[in-house]
């Protein structure tokens, strides 16, 4: 094979055939012209891709705030007092004497039932007194003629004792007629129907004419009285322990002796004007729930508060004046529900912080530990970011989140 040198000197030799000529380079040419090219496609080196931009995310600086603590518990009103009027004897409706809806006063009359067979059975009975305490008398007479003869023995025992007998039996007969003259009296005062406590009387069904009968289910008008009136809320056993322990050290505001005072917030959103106060818990905490029914109770002399209405009950705290806010959207939980927030640090790298929430405070969550005054919490572009990689931050535009009014 001729030397690199050799094949690189000699030229390319003119080949001649005929009158034809054909110009034909040597093989050995070849390889020195490839070479070059190979040589320096190999010598380059593949780009790498550029690095992308940061993630842009929006933070909320952290900072430390004066925060009232409440607890806000939904519930619903419930009368103080309500009777259910129900006839205590039958007959027939004479008259209404009431205006729906309107106040009434305990003992005021609200029907009038037929009474003349009322009436009548209180004089039937009446005369059955008479008549047995005649008898009582009569027989009385007797026994004080029959005891001196039976002390001088002018007759016989049997006759004493049966004298004796029928005048006891007389003067039973005088009680029994007083009880039945006190039945038939009640029964007549039954057919004057009244309010059995102050307040105010709702709608009837029941008109004049009516048939009523003693004892029945549904009632011919209910009275409810709305001054004062409770409220009932269920509250977490465990918000109840704390309460208790705030109570007794005198963290939560008093009202009257030794309860919690209460203020309450109606469903516009309108704050109710007198503050009322926690007045008893049940003794039993539903175990399917782990609530219990707590009972305040609110002046009410405006009629305000109707029975059934729908509110929420602030119980007030006091003050911490260090409170640091996060808002609900910035954080998240993991796999074993424990709270965590995306934290920015100063190379603007994202870190993962597990927190400690107490209570929510609006739209924000009070926390305890975990964060400190300063950090940078992320609250928008979560979805694009995870721990260790490097965001464009910027703050939130809304900064007022997690603050509190």
């Amino acid at each position: 094979m001729p030397s690199f040198e050799k094949m690189f000197q000699t030229p390319a030799q003119p080949v001649f055939s005929g009158t034809k000529s054909r110009f034909r380079l040597t093989s050995a040419l070849v390889p020195v012209v490839l070479a070059p090219a190979l040589l320096v496609g190999g010598c380059q080196k593949k780009q790498a891709p550029p690095a992308p931009m940061p993630q842009g995310v929006e933070v909320l600086t952290l900072h430390k705030q004066a925060v009232t603590l409440e607890t806000s518990l939904p519930g619903r009103t419930s009368p103080y007092e309500q009777a259910q009027i129900r006839p205590q004897v039958s007959g027939v409706i004479v008259s209404r004497d009431f205006q729906q809806g309107a106040d009434v006063k305990a003992g005021q009359q609200l029907f009038q039932i037929f009474s003349a067979p009322y009436q009548a059975a209180y004089d039937q009975a009446h005369a059955s007194l008479l008549n047995a305490q005649a008898a009582a008398t009569r027989a009385e007479g007797q026994l004080r003629r029959y005891r001196p003869l039976a002390a001088a023995h002018a007759v016989s025992s049997q006759d004493y004792d049966n004298t004796l007998a029928t005048a006891k039996q007389a003067e039973a007969q005088v009680e029994q007629a007083k009880a039945n003259l006190e039945s038939a009296a009640v029964n007549l005062n039954y057919t004057h129907v009244r309010a059995p406590i102050d307040g105010r009387i709702g709608r009837t069904l029941y008109t004049q004419g009516t048939l009523l009968t003693a004892g029945q289910t549904q009632p011919i008008a209910v009275v409810t009285r709305l001054d004062p009136v409770y409220v009932d809320v269920n509250l977490a056993a465990t918000d109840m322990l704390r309460l208790k322990r705030e109570l007794a050290s005198g963290q939560i505001e008093r009202q009257g002796d030794d309860a919690a005072a209460v203020g309450l917030t109606l469903e516009d959103e309108s704050s109710f004007p007198a503050k009322g106060k926690l007045e008893l818990s049940e003794v039993t905490v539903d175990p399917a729930t782990g609530t219990l029914v707590m009972r305040a109770v609110f002046p009410n002399p405006d009629h305000l508060l109707l029975s059934g209405m729908f509110v929420h009950a602030h119980i007030r705290e006091g003050l911490d004046p260090n409170a640091l806010l996060v808002p609900q959207v910035a954080v998240q939980r993991d796999s074993k529900g424990s709270p965590y927030v995306m934290v920015v640090d100063g190379e603007n790298k994202v870190q993962m912080r597990t927190i400690k929430t107490s209570r929510t405070i609006k739209d924000s969550w009070l926390v305890t530990d975990g964060v400190k005054e300063g950090d940078r919490i992320v609250v928008s572009g979560l979805q694009k970011i995870r721990p260790g990689v490097k965001v464009a931050p910027q703050e939130s535009s809304s900064g007022s989140a997690g603050k509190a009014e």
